[in-house]
């Protein structure tokens, strides 16, 4: 957790004046019991009015500075605590922004809301305590012990025994707390994947009837929760009765020691009020500090996780001193590409050569698990290859910041993905300055301006989270509109044709044709109509290309291409 403690650097100065502030809180509250003794021993003893006065102003003056300092104190360290987490948590994303998908898939998407949101909430709210109570509780501690001992020295010797006993139990819970609260930590996690994979497949769910099978899995991990959970409260639990028992034996133990004093002479009664008042103090510091060994256990295990996360370095990285690109505007190089996925022993793809130059339109045809989406991957540097080299505009994608690259580039993914907003600000997504008439421009082209205007607000009507308000062939159509409207260099469109029909298809390739004129085109597709028009096809089996020519070459050539044709087309089709 000292680690990352170390970001509140920029708040030293709200710090020291928190520090301050504390400092002078304690003081006032230890002051306040010795007056007390004074008023009692000087002024109702003595029956001396004027001095009462005079002392309990005085008191009330103190007690009124003492809460100034307080409420200042508690604002000033919700701030900087709030501050600190507002730090972290961005910190941490833009952390998680240069993970490749190596990265994701090894944390998980859930664990990584779980530790953005939850686990930083924790240690704020640790930090909050201890800007506070840290600092407070041990110097009432020291402070009530040395004002006690100025009040009876003898008496005083109480506390030998009941300080190591409080310590000692605070000191075993919390030693006993740390591992359950990973676990809580872990759980959680469990928890969120499982809650998150039954909302997002919620439509699988109920097609399959899987409704009671997942009630049982959301079941199982709120249980193991729920057991992990009473486990630390019952641990914790013990925590309070045990301090509120030994402080009551301590009261106990003082007022009949401290009467006997009184009794033989050699202590005032005034004294023995401040005396037990500080006691209290010094007890309630202690009870202080075992509230923030309960906090300390769990922010812990949230620290560690969100440092793991920090710790992380990314597999992929910009260099050094990135080159800019060549001039060979819209072109795409595979040179000998054989690319193995973190921990596989075959590779995904082996060998790749081909060259899509602009104006062209490759496509990449093959089996289920042939690799096509893995070799898309690569163009945008979503993974790096394993051997050989990927060029685009005749420069290694790894010799390329990773902005500039992805600049270049238009992406549609194999599952469409619109964010909640506008279908505007979904478009404008690709480009952050486009005017309406681009967007407008790039939604005719993809074939969505039909739907879009029969919707009741057209370009503004709102989309609900994950799209799930327009059907699939209108997201796809929206995430090609996004692509088009910064007419990119490259175009990547992987499988992003799949919900259309014919029609929609046949239209939407022959309206790209005049907008990537100058581009390079790529597209993996499952369907052979929708690739059969490409200036060159390649077809892929088992990682590897084993078929490049135009429709006519491969059917007359390739019998990979020919049992993928003679599966989806007819004879008649095929003539």
């Amino acid at each position: 957790m000292m680690k990352l403690f170390r970001m509140l650097k920029p708040y030293r100065i709200p710090i020291i004046f928190i520090l301050g502030l504390v400092l002078l809180q304690s003081l006032a509250e230890l002051y306040l019991p010795t007056l007390m003794a004074d008023i009692v021993n000087f002024g109702i003893v003595k029956g001396d009015v004027p001095y009462i006065w005079q002392i309990g102003g005085w008191m009330l003056v103190i007690a009124i500075a003492g809460t100034a300092c307080s409420v200042i104190a508690s604002y000033l360290s919700s701030r900087t605590a709030g501050g600190f987490a507002k730090q972290l948590r961005s910190r941490v994303f833009r952390h998680v922004e240069n993970f490749s998908l190596q990265e994701f898939d090894k944390l998980g998407t859930a664990s990584l809301i779980t530790r953005t949101t939850n686990d930083i909430t924790q240690v704020q709210n640790v930090l909050t305590m201890m800007l506070r109570m840290m600092i407070m509780a041990p110097m009432m501690c020291i402070g009530g012990i040395f004002m006690a001992v100025s009040q009876d020295a003898k008496l005083s010797t109480i506390f030998l025994v009941v300080l190591p006993v409080l310590a000692g139990a605070i000191a075993l819970i919390g030693a006993k707390g740390l591992p359950l609260f990973k676990q809580i930590q872990k759980k959680l996690d469990r928890l969120n994947l499982v809650l998150r994979e039954q909302l997002t497949g919620i439509r699988v769910v109920r097609s399959f009837n899987r409704g009671e099978h997942e009630r049982v899995r959301f079941n199982g991990a709120n249980t193991d929760l729920r057991d992990a959970s009473i486990k630390v409260n019952v641990l914790m639990a013990t925590l309070m009765p045990v301090m509120m028992l030994v402080m009551n034996f301590s009261m106990i133990a003082i007022l009949y020691f401290g009467g006997q004093r009184i009794d033989s002479g050699n202590m005032d009664i005034g004294s023995l009020i401040a005396f037990i008042q500080y006691a209290m103090q010094i007890m309630f510091s202690l009870i202080m500090v075992s509230i923030i060994f309960v906090m300390i256990p769990r922010a812990s295990a949230s620290a560690e996780r969100i440092n793991e996360v920090l710790d992380m370095q990314p597999d992929l990285s910009d260099p050094e001193q990135p080159r800019s690109m060549k001039s060979l505007q819209g072109t795409i190089e595979f040179d000998n590409v054989t690319f193995r996925y973190p921990g596989a022993e075959n590779a995904a793809l082996s060998g790749i050569s081909f060259t899509a130059r602009p104006g062209e339109t490759t496509a990449i045809i093959g089996g289920t698990g042939s690799g096509k989406s893995t070799l898309l991957s690569l163009i945008p540097r979503f993974y790096d290859v394993t051997e050989g080299s990927v060029r685009v505009n005749g420069t290694d994608v790894r010799e390329l910041s990773q902005e500039d690259l992805r600049a270049k580039i238009g992406f549609v993914p194999q599952k469409a993905v619109l964010f909640t907003g506008t279908i505007a600000e979904n478009i404008r997504h690709g480009k952050d300055d486009a005017t309406m008439e681009e967007v407008i421009h790039a939604a005719r082209t993809a074939q969505a301006e039909n739907f879009i205007s029969e919707m009741k607000d057209g370009y503004d009507s709102l989309i609900a989270q994950g799209g799930n308000n327009v059907s699939g062939g209108q997201k796809q159509r929206l995430s090609i509109a996004r692509a088009l409207v910064r007419r990119p260099e490259v175009y990547i469109f992987d499988d992003s044709f799949s919900a259309l029909d014919f029609k929609t298809d046949a239209k939407l390739r022959a309206a790209l044709k005049s907008e990537t004129t100058e581009a390079a085109v790529l597209i993996v597709a499952q369907r052979v109509s929708t690739v059969m028009d490409a200036d060159r096809i390649l077809v892929m089996d088992e990682g590897r290309i084993v078929g490049s020519g135009t429709h006519k070459e491969l059917l007359a050539n390739n019998e990979v291409y020919r049992e993928i044709v003679s599966s989806q087309l007819t004879e008649e089709e095929i003539a």
